[in-house]
């Protein structure tokens, strides 16, 4: 087993306009890709869980097997820069999706 850290290449965050986040999972080999995506671990439930989210603040998930990534477009907590908000960029909110277990 590995957690989703050691697997990818890149773990990120950023806003995707004002009330949207959108969480990049990218990977540098196709092994690496294709075992995460065949565990079925990256889904709409486990984000709801992850975030404290319903299934409709979850906007998109989508698996981009040409460009070896994962997207996840979900709704903010508030709109970014506004009173309550803790991430103006968004860029903090990738850190729940490390410790993912893969087996």
């Amino acid at each position: 087993m590995a957690t989703l850290f050691e697997l990818a290449k890149v773990l990120r965050s950023k806003n995707s306009g004002p009330f949207e986040v959108t969480l990049d999972i990218l990977f540098d080999s196709k092994d690496r890709y294709q075992r995460v995506k065949d565990s079925g671990k990256i889904n709409v439930k486990t984000i709801c869980d992850l975030y404290n989210l319903t299934e409709h603040q979850v906007h998109h998930l989508v698996f981009f097997d040409q460009a070896l990534g994962i997207k996840i477009t979900m709704a903010r907590e508030v709109s970014s820069g506004s009173i309550g908000d803790r991430d103006v960029y968004g860029a903090q909110q990738h850190a729940p999706l490390m410790e993912i277990t893969i087996e």
